[in-house]
């Protein structure tokens, strides 16, 4: 009978990814129907945890987010929770063997989100390393399905990818994250002179990292690569959108892509995918 709460618990961590991210939802249903509810019980949980620090104001964050954490290694030590998303996300790490320093990393950042940090390099680094790219690397685990050592050859493009993916949403939620939640993570930005040089200037890195991403991509096994090719290209229109964007308009605006041109640019994903000219 538990079968049927591991399958709710699972359908839980669905419908959150569909609810929060069109473009994750077209990607994970890109992959093969064999890794998706393993990468949906990844996302809910990581949403979960953003939700508390993002959106839970007028309640004790902190506490909210603590009683995650206990709950998490609660549900990982009993392999079980009452929670639907933590026991899908308890069982799929489990199930392959993720890395428990993956989860610390990536709930010691969310940590820091409940603080206001004056983000220098080496902060802004281990923010994006425990933020993104741990979550880049626990999708690897599932992905390389065990193969300890095509696991390691595509880690750094998985990291690389996940930071890119990071530093496009700072700049896509310049605007919220500086108004509403008070945060800037770009180190040592004064946004009183956050024009378009700076914005260039971070950019260029952003492009760096998707040139880099995009090796490891090609690598990825057939169940995987054309799921984490899509997201990759939906992130790419973002960032052209961004690109094509001024400084001001930014800080006034959160940049967004419509459905209809995600569903064009699916379209020619496949085509390209289909024929090998990634």
């Amino acid at each position: 009978m538990k079968k049927l709460f591991d399958d709710l618990s699972y359908d839980v961590s669905k419908h959150t990814t569909k609810k929060y991210s069109t473009s994750f939802s077209l990607g994970i249903l890109a992959l093969k129907p064999s890794v998706r509810p393993a990468i949906y019980a990844i996302y809910g949980y990581v949403r979960l945890a953003d939700e508390i620090v993002d959106s839970f104001q007028g309640y004790d964050q902190e506490k909210l987010l603590m009683r995650l954490k206990a709950e998490t290694y609660s549900a990982l030590e009993d392999g079980i929770s009452l929670n639907p998303i933590l026991h899908s996300f308890q069982e799929t790490v489990r199930q392959y063997n993720i890395d428990i320093q993956l989860i610390n990393q990536f709930l010691h950042s969310m940590e820091m989100d409940l603080h206001a940090i004056d983000y220098n390099s080496e902060l802004y680094n281990e923010y994006i390393y425990g933020s993104a790219e741990v979550v880049g690397l626990m999708c690897l685990q599932i992905f390389t399905g065990g193969d300890k050592q095509q696991f390691e050859e595509l880690k750094p493009f998985a990291m690389k990818l996940g930071s890119a993916f990071q530093k496009v949403n700072f700049l896509r939620d310049l605007k919220d994250d500086y108004q509403i939640l008070g945060r800037t993570y770009f180190p040592s930005l004064d946004m009183s002179v956050f024009d378009n040089s700076v914005k260039a200037m971070i950019e260029k890195e952003i492009e760096e990292e998707f040139k880099e991403a995009l090796k490891g991509i090609k690598k990825l096994p057939g169940s995987s690569m054309f799921g984490v090719y899509l997201a990759y290209r939906y992130y790419v229109l973002l960032f052209e959108k961004i690109k094509r964007t001024t400084s001001h308009h930014i800080l006034q605006n959160r940049i967004r892509i419509a459905n209809s041109q995600k569903i064009f640019v699916a379209f020619k994903s496949y085509i390209r995918y289909k024929s090998a000219y990634l």
